[in-house]
This record gives C-alpha cells, structure tokens and sequence, in this order.
C-alpha cells in the first residue's frame, strides 16, 4: 500500500473530551495515553476543537492558580485542520507541512456538522514511511 487513505492508516483510536473537561483532567489522559493533544467534542460527539500539550502549558503559565479548574474550552483552538477519511497520506503530509502544523483530524460530515474519525500525526505519517520501506533495510 504504497499512499493508504487516512482510515486505512489508521493505527490508534480517538481521544477526546468534552468542552467542559478541567484541563487538570484533560493533561492526565494526555499522559496517561502518551498523546501530545485530544479532540474536543460537543455533547453530541461532534468536533467543536483540539487542545494540545502546548496549550495546557499556556494555561498553567496564565492561571498558575486555576489551571486545574480551568475548561478546556477556555484553552482550545477551535480551528481545527480536517480531511476526508479517505484522503491519501501523501495530501496529509503536505497539508501539515504547507499549514506548519503537528496533526489534523479526519472527518466525516453529518448535517452539516462533523464527527471526529481519526487523528493522524506527523509521527503517524513517519511510522508508515519507515514500515513501507521495512523490507529494504
């Protein structure tokens, strides 16, 4: 499979929470799952925006006392990078590099709103890259 698609590439599962999450809790599921960022979702699992490692950082550096209670929603960005499940990698890695960004979300579109699929990483791309070329070394 010499370009898969970003569901076809797709090595782990998604993870989210909610606008109201505490980052407190936001930053232990983070390290807990060894993630550098989480999708977050409305109540009815739709993307609403992504909070990173950096912007937990930002928070507890801002509001060294309320970092903890702080919400997520304080803190995300809600700009999010999205791309068809079916996109191809190779269209993944340039979008990273053109945008200067770590990851995106692939999506898929429902009444005009859009659920979180898969969220694939310049480490992602970087694991594929070295297993299509496993058989040379």
């Amino acid at each position: 499979m010499n370009n898969p698609t970003v569901i076809q590439a797709k090595r782990y599962g998604i993870y989210s929470c909610r606008c109201k999450t505490a980052l407190l809790s936001a930053a232990r599921l983070m390290s807990q799952e060894d993630i550098s960022a989480l999708v977050v979702v409305e109540d009815d699992g739709f993307l609403c925006g992504i909070i990173t490692r950096t912007d937990l950082l930002r928070a507890k550096l801002d509001q060294p006392d309320r970092w903890t209670t702080e919400s997520v929603e304080n803190w995300m960005s809600c700009e999010v990078v999205t791309v068809s499940p079916n996109a191809h990698l190779d269209e993944v890695a340039r979008l990273l590099l053109d945008r200067q960004i770590h990851r995106v979300v692939a999506v898929e579109e429902e009444n005009g709103k859009q659920r979180p699929l898969a969220v694939i990483s310049a480490a992602d791309l970087v694991y594929h890259m070295s297993k299509e070329h496993q058989t040379e070394s």
